[in-house]
């Protein structure tokens, strides 16, 4: 199964090629990060490979090593963006998958939330 390199009409694409603006947090040749725009925490923002892939559910064993480096980027990128150091600081990284899963963009994305929890209030 081979995965498309970019949906002409997802969000996330668009943003990748620079047709929607965002407020980028890093950008390498795999990754892009931006700032939320509905962001849930003081520090928000999401991580995308620049490859469209829809979702977690539909990534390959080819993927491991993208995904690898995402979560090691997500510590020094939550510091940079202003989350307070483990262990009394941290962040949260949530991907969430389809519709069940809370997905809207079908964009594979990870959250990065860091700052006061406002998820504590239920």
């Amino acid at each position: 199964m081979s995965m498309q390199q970019h949906d002409p009409n997802c969000i996330f694409c668009k943003i990748v090629a620079g047709a929607i603006p965002s407020r980028k947090v890093h950008e390498d040749d795999d990754i892009f990060a931006f700032h939320d725009i509905h962001p849930w925490a003081p520090v928000h923002f999401l991580m995308i490979p620049k490859r469209h892939i829809p979702s977690l559910a539909q990534v390959q064993e080819s993927d491991a090593a993208l995904l690898g480096r995402m979560l090691t980027l997500a510590p020094r990128l939550a510091l940079q963006e202003g989350c307070r150091p483990y262990p009394h600081g941290g962040w949260r990284v949530v991907v969430n998958t389809g519709d069940e899963g809370g997905q809207e963009v079908h964009h594979l994305h990870v959250h990065v939330m860091g700052g006061p929890r406002p998820w504590l209030k239920g």
